[in-house]
């Protein structure tokens, strides 16, 4: 398979920009008045966070570039120089329209419901003032540390992403007669709610204001010997990637290490302002924090508009989100309370949010308490806070069962809370592994051996999503049971790989990173494009987070230049252009923005109608098929696999949540007149609930892969 042919600049787009675009996306649903008011409220915020990891990650890698002189072109042939000129035009529009839709939207619509929300405290009449002032000087006032700057107090260090109020504030001068403007600052403490529930003007509204609004009103109390010439709010992010992007060549690792082992605090990238902030004040920010035009923003409105959620979590006005929807039983389990038991019966298939994850935490905790389990060994990325998963490993090493647990330090913005949790499993007993050097483990995978009375045998878990019992609810994903001896013996030898033991020769079912899974995917990506060319039927249907790696992109043109149907679905980040006469005219891809955030990954090859079906931890992405350990696995089990086929169906059908990708690299949602809506996550809900309350037999279905819609019908 020759794909050199395909591997031309400007067949790809740029990965942060196409982030930019799924970040539209979000905003998008935040933008759709048929949403319930809140629910648009949260997506809002939800923009609001994503930009800030955006910022303090991929914007400080590619600051990191500049300041190492590093030039080498991305595989759109952008510099990192380039890069960042675009992204400032990119973000300040993509800000403008998240105020927009506050401001000219959301705010107004608020109101009409009974939510008021105060985002300037002069706007607050007298017993609303009071009330305020009561406030702060009860609850506020003592926490708060204001901060001068003069000759004898430098400019103080400000941390990554706080909210501060910058003040100007004036002594009068006596022997020179005129006043002396000082700088001093205050930080909006995070201790304290930042939503705060007032008296409302009208009886059954709700009113709120923001503490920002609360310490400005009341600033002069903070410098009674002064006058407060100006206050206003501001926030900073810093280059938060310390750990170096691993998307990142080699060699440009020892050029920036040693500039970060320097930093204690990350540069300055991003400043955050309200419009019509003193020009005086913002020159002091420019100048302290070392900031370029390009990257302060002036905001019309509050910052930080990830507090959104505290509205949304507001009392009372249930009408205005959608019911939150409780995820059903797994009808395999609900009889049986043996888990190994259901297990051995066959395989199970999971797919969360919709079916509960409680299989899986009961799956540790009665191998924990099982006297013939002998062994459990689990990889960890990410748990929630009070994880149960984690009590149960304790207390199977507690138990004196041999536990093993990867712990990946390296999971971003969980590194402590990893740290924590990993040293008490080592109190309890557990064997604790740090991950490989050089590699993320992001594999999900847990193996637990049981002695039984034919012999010993090994039951495991493989997924596409996190041991997290709390994004479980939000994020979907999709897992099975299995007990087949060739998954379990391929699961050992996992374990022993990542222990420091050394690969198997050869795997039985598994597909591992980073050494065979990039070359398995090319090979099952050409053997369609060798059967196109024959004449036979070819299609490759794959649903996943990201797609940027540069060969697998190649090798996707090459088999659609061959006349290979390939639909994607891809939520994020996408630098595969659709369209392109001669290469990509076959290739459709679509991304789901929902009420769940779209999470699992799923790889179908027709194989000329022995239709194979994969599903893992691992993104078409460098970082995952080149420098983590992954596990991608094929499902073998027949009613699984027609499973599988109708989620990826019913997904390419999806007309309300499903933006199609066009060949100028927009995204738009399909025209719905005279169609009938299909919202694929709320059809899985559906589905779930109805297959929960009855056991019922399933009609068969073809399991050959039939697109939704024809091709043309997916461009317009």
């Amino acid at each position: 398979m020759d794909i050199k042919k395909f591997e031309k600049p400007e067949y790809f787009g740029n990965r942060e920009l196409s982030w930019l675009k799924f970040n539209d996306r979000v905003l998008s649903e935040a933008r759709d008045k048929s949403l319930p008011l809140f629910e648009r409220l949260k997506f809002l915020s939800i923009t609001a966070s994503n930009l800030d990891e955006f910022f303090m990650v991929r914007v400080a890698s590619l600051k990191d570039q500049v300041h190492a002189g590093y030039s080498k072109t991305d595989i759109a042939g952008l510099t990192a120089k380039e890069q960042l000129k675009e992204i400032s035009f990119q973000t300040h529009e993509l800000v403008h329209m998240q105020y927009t839709t506050l401001n000219r939207s959301l705010l107004p619509a608020l109101a009409k419901s009974g939510m008021h929300l105060v985002v300037e405290h002069e706007l607050l009449n007298k017993e609303q003032g009071e009330f305020v002032d009561r406030y702060f000087e009860d609850n506020v006032y003592p926490v708060l540390t204001p901060m001068a700057m003069d000759s004898s107090r430098p400019f103080p260090l400000i941390r990554n992403k706080t909210l501060n109020i910058g003040a100007l504030i004036s002594k009068k001068d006596k022997k020179k007669g005129k006043e002396q403007l000082e700088f001093a600052t205050v930080q909006v403490p995070s201790v304290l709610p930042r939503v705060v529930q007032i008296p409302s003007a009208k009886k059954g509204d709700t009113t709120v204001i923001l503490l920002e609004e609360i310490i400005e009103r009341n600033i002069e109390k903070l410098f009674l010997s002064y006058n407060v010439v100006c206050a206003h709010p501001y926030r900073i992010m810093r280059n938060a990637d310390l750990t170096i992007d691993e998307d990142e060549a080699e060699d440009l690792l020892v050029e920036i290490q040693k500039q970060l082992k320097k930093r204690q605090w990350g540069e300055v990238i991003r400043l955050e302002v309200q419009e019509k902030t003193d020009e005086r004040l913002l020159k002091i920010l420019k100048t302290e924090f070392e900031i370029k035009e390009d990257d302060i923003f002036e905001i019309s409105g509050p910052l930080d508009l990830t507090m959104l959620m505290k509205v949304y979590g507001q009392e009372g006005f249930d009408q205005y989100r959608t019911p939150r929807y409780v995820p059903a039983p797994v009808p395999q389990f609900r009889e049986e309370k043996d888990i190994f038991k259901v297990i051995r019966e066959g395989d199970v298939f999971l797919h969360h949010p919709y079916m509960s994850f409680d299989p899986v935490v009961n799956f540790v905790r009665q191998a924990a308490k099982d006297p013939d389990v002998l062994a459990i060994k689990q990889t960890l990325y990410r748990v929630s806070g009070n994880s149960p998963i984690i009590a149960a490993l304790a207390q199977a090493a507690e138990n004196g069962k041999q536990v093993s647990v990867l712990v990946e330090l390296k999971a971003r913005f969980d590194e402590e809370n990893n740290i924590v949790w990993a040293k008490k499993l080592e109190k309890a007993g557990c064997h604790v592994i740090y991950g490989l050097v050089g590699l993320k483990t992001h594999s999900k995978i847990t193996l637990v051996v049981r002695r039984e009375e034919t012999g010993i045998r090994r039951y495991v878990h493989l997924a596409t999503g996190n041991y997290n019992d709390s994004t479980a609810k939000l994020y979907t994903d999709c897992g099975i049971f299995t007990c087949d001896e060739r998954f379990g013996e391929d699961a050992t030898a996992v374990f022993n790989m990542l222990s420091g033991y050394s690969e198997p020769k050869k795997w039985n079912k598994l597909i591992v990173a980073p050494i065979w899974m990039k070359d398995r995917f090319l090979k099952l990506i050409e053997r369609e494009a060798e059967h196109a060319k024959k004449g036979i039927p070819a299609y490759i249907v794959a649903k996943m987070n990201s797609l940027c790696d540069p060969a697998i992109m190649a090798a996707l043109y090459y088999a659609s230049s061959c006349g290979v149907q390939i639909h994607l679905l891809v939520r994020g980040i996408c630098c595969l252009k659709v369209g392109i006469p001669g290469v990509s005219e076959n290739i459709h891809v679509r991304s789901i923005v929902g009420d769940f955030l779209e999470h699992s990954r799923i790889f179908y090859f027709h194989n000329g109608g022995s239709e194979e079906i994969y599903m893992g931890s691992a993104d078409w992405m460098p970082r995952n098929l080149d420098r983590r350990v992954e596990i991608v696995f094929p499902v073998e089990d027949e009613s699984i696999k027609k499973e599988l086929v109708h989620i990826l169906t019913l997904e390419f059908k999806d007309n309300v949540k499903a933006h199609l990708l066009k060949s100028d690299g927009s995204y738009e949602k399909q025209d719905k007149r005279g169609k009938t809506l299909i919202n694929s996550q709320m059809e899985f809900c559906r589905e779930a609930t109805e297959r929960a309350q009855k056991k019922h037999t399933k009609k068969e279905k073809s399991r050959v892969f039939i697109p939704a819609e024809p091709a043309e019908d997916v461009e317009e």
